[in-house]
C-alpha cells in the first residue's frame, strides 16, 4: 500500500470516529446537572445549574450608579438586607454599598453594589473655573449679568446696576483704586474719546460680595464669600474675584450627604472604599 492510500485510509478511519464520538449521547457527570458531550473542538461541559440555563439567575450581580443621595435611598431601600455595608469616600466624593457583603460567619459574593458618585452643578463649576482669573471690564460685566441667580449679597439688582455701570465705562481711563471705610472699592476713572472728555468720574463697587451655589446635583446650596480682585494697567482695569475655602465648602457638601444617607439607613457608613 502506498503512502497516499494509507494515508486515505487514515483520514477516513478518523472521519469514522469523529462522526461517531460526535453522535454519541452526552456523558452525565453529575446526574441532572452537569453533562460532557464531544465537538469538532474536543469535549465540552455543561452545567445545566448554571445562570444561563435558568429562568432567573441565582443571584443579584452588578453596579448600579445613582447621582444623587435620594436615588441612592430608594435602591439602598429596596435590594439591602442586615449584611449590607456602606463605604464613604471623602477623597473620590463616593459612596458605595456592598449591598451582598460578608457574614460575620459566612462569605458571600460581594458583586451587587450600590454607587453614588456626585456630580458638580453647572454653576459650581463656572465660579470655580473663573476663581482668580482677571477679566477686562466687558467680561466681567457679562460675567455678574450670567450669574445673576446665584448673587445673594449685594442683591442681584444691585450687581447688575454694577455690571451695566462696567459696561458703560468703557472709554474711560482707570487711574487708581481707594477702599472706602464702607468696606467698598472706589475706582477714579477720566473720560477719553467722548464729548466729555477729560471729565472725572468713579465706580463704587462692594469689595466682598456673597454668592450661593449648589456643589452637586441634588444637594443643599451653601453660601460662599467672594473678594473682589483687580489689577490697573496697560490694558485698562481688569477685575475678578477670588471665593473664599471652596475646597472646605466641597467638603461639607459631601459630608452632608453622607450624614442624610446615614440617618436614613440602618447600618454604619463607614469611612474608605470596599475590596
Amino acid at each position: 500500500m502506498t503512502y497516499t492510500e494509507r494515508a486515505s485510509t487514515n483520514g477516513e478511519a478518523q472521519t469514522i470516529v469523529d462522526t461517531a464520538l460526535r453522535s454519541a449521547p452526552p456523558a452525565e457527570l453529575t446526574p441532572g446537572k452537569v453533562y460532557a458531550f464531544h465537538t469538532p473542538k474536543g469535549v465540552e461541559q455543561i452545567d445545566l445549574t448554571g445562570d444561563g440555563y435558568k429562568d432567573q439567575p441565582s443571584q443579584k450581580r452588578g453596579t448600579t450608579t445613582v447621582r444623587d443621595g435620594e436615588s441612592f435611598l430608594a435602591y439602598w431601600e429596596k435590594h439591602h438586607d442586615n449584611a449590607s455595608e456602606v463605604y464613604a469616600d471623602s477623597d473620590r466624593l463616593t459612596v458605595t454599598a456592598v449591598l451582598d457583603a460578608h457574614t460575620a460567619d459566612r462569605a458571600r459574593w460581594a458583586g451587587h453594589r450600590l454607587h453614588l458618585a456626585l456630580r458638580e452643578t453647572t454653576a459650581w463649576k463656572q465660579w470655580l473655573h473663573s476663581d482668580g482669573q482677571l477679566l477686562d471690564q466687558e467680561a466681567f460685566a457679562e460675567f455678574l449679568e450670567d450669574h445673576l441667580p446665584e448673587l445673594l449679597e449685594p442683591s442681584a439688582a444691585d450687581m447688575l446696576e454694577i455690571a451695566q455701570s462696567f459696561q458703560a465705562a468703557q472709554k474711560v481711563d482707570f487711574q487708581s483704586a481707594t477702599r472706602l471705610t464702607s468696606g467698598q472699592r472706589q475706582f477714579q476713572y477720566v473720560e477719553t474719546q467722548t464729548t466729555k472728555a477729560g471729565q472725572k468720574g468713579q465706580l463704587t463697587v462692594p469689595e466682598t460680595f456673597v454668592i450661593g451655589l449648589v456643589p452637586f446635583e441634588g444637594s443643599e446650596g451653601y453660601r460662599l464669600t467672594a473678594r473682589l480682585r483687580y489689577r490697573i494697567g496697560q490694558n485698562g482695569l481688569r477685575l475678578g474675584y477670588k471665593l473664599e475655602r471652596p475646597d472646605e465648602i466641597r467638603r461639607t457638601a459631601f459630608a452632608d450627604v453622607v450624614k442624610a444617607i446615614g440617618e436614613q439607613i440602618d447600618t454604619a457608613v463607614m469611612n474608605g472604599t470596599p475590596a
